[in-house]
């Protein structure tokens, strides 16, 4: 039987999601719900077909607001995450476009290609 260990269950943030959250989050008026502290950041993850390899990327406010004319459509989701005690959680989810379906980009060779390094 699993039992609820307070904080200890509640303040489990992915490592990659803390990483996230100290180099993209984006500093929120409320303070944490657990540990009373004022080090709550949002993040914006945006996913969806149109967007291509760019799907689960972070957004700002401002790049939502451009990107809602270029895409037909795709989901955000916003992520609340304390950088102090880690406690984190999906607080929204919408979504938004222009409403016209659209191929994704064309995808562009990164670092995280494989043959990219034999160049």
């Amino acid at each position: 039987m699993a039992l609820f260990r307070g904080t200890v269950d509640a303040c489990d943030a992915d490592p990659y999601l803390v990483r996230a959250a100290k180099w993209h989050g984006e500093k929120t008026t409320r303070s944490c719900p657990v540990c009373k502290k004022n080090s709550l950041v949002e993040l914006r993850y945006t996913f969806g077909e149109q967007l291509g390899q760019y799907s689960g990327r972070i957004k700002s406010p401002k790049e939502l607001a451009e990107m809602e004319n270029e895409f037909g459509e795709f989901r955000v989701y916003i992520v609340e995450v304390c950088k102090e005690c880690l406690w984190n959680h999906l607080c929204a989810s919408f979504v938004l476009g222009d409403g016209k379906e659209r191929k994704a980009p064309r995808k562009v060779r990164t670092l995280e290609d494989e043959d990219y390094a034999a160049r």
